[in-house]
């Protein structure tokens, strides 16, 4: 695949960057990517979320309600780098766009409201970036609004986020005052002097931010030191650093995780964001700067490593798979390894399936560039290939390897979905099958007893564009019910179950008879499966199937007919008649013996427990809280926040939250905001 001259690309690797923008909802990141794509040239008029005519925002949900609900992926240019962004949701029920996308990105611009500080989504996506080890720089926007402080926000970020943040710049003023910063690299003062801010003043640091200027800079400089053995010696040799010497180690320190750099400014007002770029480009580490991507030979299980090199074989991972209205289903995907132009074959190791390459387009929201080859370190969208997952590895054909694939978290909500018309059926199967592929969080299925079709997913606003997109792109127009909890069951003890299928019918028999042992699993395991059959009354093809009946068992349990999880199986005995015997037998087999252990094994019933985090104004605090331990809250922090507000942090059941948005603004008068996000899954008090 890679034989031939390889021919160099359009830019150098060392000078690409792949990055993602993410954040809290309404911390102004797609501001931020609009003023990125305005000051690189890609676009030539800023759009605005208030407005509906965002770039990024291209969705008609995404318009109408002002939010970003998928990630979109564009490129830019930058001081001869080529910047690849994706721009995240920060909305709790669209947090697997975030997931997927730091799976494949090198690093991460993370947004940071000045006024409202590191909030409950900040931290769910730095503790995805800390999953993927994705080197970060923050920015922290809004420096214009009233209440916003950096010294706050920069202490906040230290204590709840756990990382070394070092400030290379530091605003000077806020909310109305707020005119400009200081650059402590190069120890002089940044002014944005037009409304647009294209037009930068550059000049000596105003005697009133001199003194903080320095601290903030010996401060810089002694981070530096402890990690940087040069600058450490100039340090103790009282020798001040070049401004390269400073770069060169800011750089290694974020590359490495050891440093996050911290930028100032505000989007929306348009000042500060050639900074980020420059930090971006000076910081974030390229291609070839981040460590090998494993993956496993498929036959052998052996580690197999690949860099970002051309003359490597072909390796590239599947994120993302859509279904675009004009080219059918593209699927986005990531390169680490080699090249292929189009027209070339492709292996996928996780379905076993070859395909050959059709188009391949450079993405920019939802318009699209047609190249004609794909290098390490492009993110792009592909043409062509069908029965195609996120998660999926393509690789060369003659050189295999699967990489590892995206864990996403399970569905904590469910809803009843009916066509309006009878007609529609079929529409609607077609419709969530192709949604269900986009979407690895959301879930259909249909229910045995009442032979209604469930959907699943993060939450109501989740379904609820699922709702929308169902009749705005597949014309099917649908009822949803009312939300439901997506609950589970385990066992609490061991149990010992049998089962046996025997089947006479003239010819040929059915037998199958499996003896099982089953325990509590570890949380978060879903089934450990494993054998300890003696003197082969099992053979191994038929330990097999009842590995698969065990698994079809585990779909209902028996306390309320919800999905089975964490539980250990171990088939240790049972027999087998040569000639009767069959995979079919000893799946049913395993099924019974399932179900035989599990009504003995002390079955409970789990719930979703919910990480729900209130703002309300302090004269409503005593009452929101009174409220939340109705509601059989387990408070877990209140703190005082900007602005005469307090922040309450507990965990909830989901059951118990349907309806909170009311309540909170009756309560607040109209002046409560909350966020939740899924925390686990613990017993119900019913089953207690």
């Amino acid at each position: 695949m890679n034989a031939g001259i390889t021919v160099q690309p359009e830019v150098d690797l060392a000078k690409t960057r792949n990055i993602g923008l993410a954040a809290h909802i309404d911390a102004g990141k797609t501001t931020t990517t609009e003023r990125i794509l305005f000051y690189t040239g890609r676009v030539h008029r800023m759009g605005e979320v208030d407005d509906g005519d965002a770039t990024m925002d291209w969705m008609p949900e995404e318009m109408q309600r002002g939010i970003t609900i998928t990630s979109a992926a564009t490129t830019c240019n930058w001081r001869s780098s080529r910047i690849n962004i994706i721009d995240t949701p920060g909305h709790v029920d669209f947090t697997v766009e975030v997931e997927r996308s730091l799976r494949v990105l090198d690093g991460l611009v993370l947004v940071i409201c000045a006024v409202g500080g590191v909030q409950p989504q900040t931290e769910t996506v730095w503790r995805q970036a800390d999953k993927y080890d994705v080197p970060r720089v923050v920015f922290v926007n809004k420096m214009d609004r009233v209440g916003g402080d950096f010294h706050e926000v920069l202490h906040e970020m230290r204590t709840r986020l756990a990382g070394n943040f070092v400030a290379t710049q530091i605003p000077m003023g806020s909310a109305d005052k707020f005119e400009g910063v200081v650059d402590l690299i190069k120890m002089r003062s940044v002014r944005w002097l037009d409304e647009l801010g294209t037009e930068l003043e550059y000049a000596e640091i105003p005697a009133e931010y001199q003194n903080i200027a320095g601290k903030f800079r010996e401060y810089l400089i002694v981070s530096l030191a402890e990690i940087n053995p040069q600058l450490e010696e100039k340090f103790f040799d009282e020798q001040e650093p070049t401004e390269a010497e400073i770069v060169a180690a800011l750089r290694a320190g974020t590359v490495s995780g050891i440093l996050v750099p911290v930028l100032y400014g505000t989007a929306l007002k348009n000042r500060g964001v050639q900074l980020l770029l420059d930090g971006i480009v000076d910081f974030l580490p390229s291609p070839v700067d981040v460590r090998s991507i494993q993956g496993k030979d498929p036959k052998t299980e052996q580690v197999v490593l690949r860099t970002a090199d051309p003359d490597q074989p072909f390796s590239a991972l599947v994120f993302k798979v859509v279904s675009d209205p004009f080219v059918g289903q593209l699927c986005y995907i990531r390169v680490y390894s080699g090249t292929v132009k189009k027209g070339k074959k492709v292996y996928n190791t996780t379905n076993g399936t070859s395909y050959r390459v059709g188009r391949i387009l450079r993405m920019h929201a939802n318009r699209r560039e047609d190249v004609d080859e794909i290098w390490p370190g492009d993110i792009v969208g592909i043409l062509g290939l069908d029965e195609i997952r996120t998660g999926d590895t393509l690789c060369d054909l003659n050189q295999r390897t699967v990489l590892e694939k995206i864990a996403f978290p399970e569905p904590v909500i469910a809803m009843a979905i009916e066509p309006r018309t009878a007609a529609a059926e079929d529409k609607l199967d077609e419709a969530l099958r192709v949604l269900v592929i986009e979407d690895p969080t959301f879930t259909t299925r249909v229910n045995s007893e009442t032979d209604q079709r469930i959907i699943a997913g993060m939450g109501e606003l989740h379904l609820e564009i699922i709702k929308d997109r169902l009749l705005r792109e597949f014309k099917v127009e649908a009822n949803l019910g009312k939300p439901e909890v997506a609950y589970k069951e385990t066992v609490t003890a061991q149990a010992v179950g049998e089962g046996r299928f025997v089947r006479q019918t003239g010819g040929r028999g059915q037998y199958g008879h499996v003896v099982l042992r089953m325990a509590p699993g570890v949380p978060g395991s879903g089934l450990t499966f494993d054998h300890d059959v003696k003197g082969g009354t099992i053979s191994a093809e038929f330990i097999k199937a009842a590995g698969i009946g065990v698994r079809e068992a585990m779909d209902s349990g028996s306390v309320g007919g919800y999905p089975v999880v964490d539980v250990a199986v171990t088939v240790f005995d049972g027999s087998s008649h040569e000639v009767d015997s069959s995979d079919l037998a000893f799946r049913i087999a395993a099924h019974e013996a399932f179900q035989d252990a599990y009504s003995k094994a002390q079955p409970v019933l789990l719930e979703p427990i919910m990480a729900v985090e209130v703002v309300t104004p302090e004269e409503h605090t005593g009452e929101v809280v009174h409220d939340l331990s109705r509601r059989g809250a387990d408070i877990q922090q209140m703190r005082a926040t900007p602005g005469q507000t307090r922040m309450i942090q507990a965990l909830v059941p989901l059951a118990n939250m349907f309806g909170y948005s009311t309540s909170l603004r009756n309560l607040t008068q109209g002046r409560g905001t909350y966020v939740m996000e899924p925390h686990g899954y613990q017993t119900t008090t019913e089953s207690k």
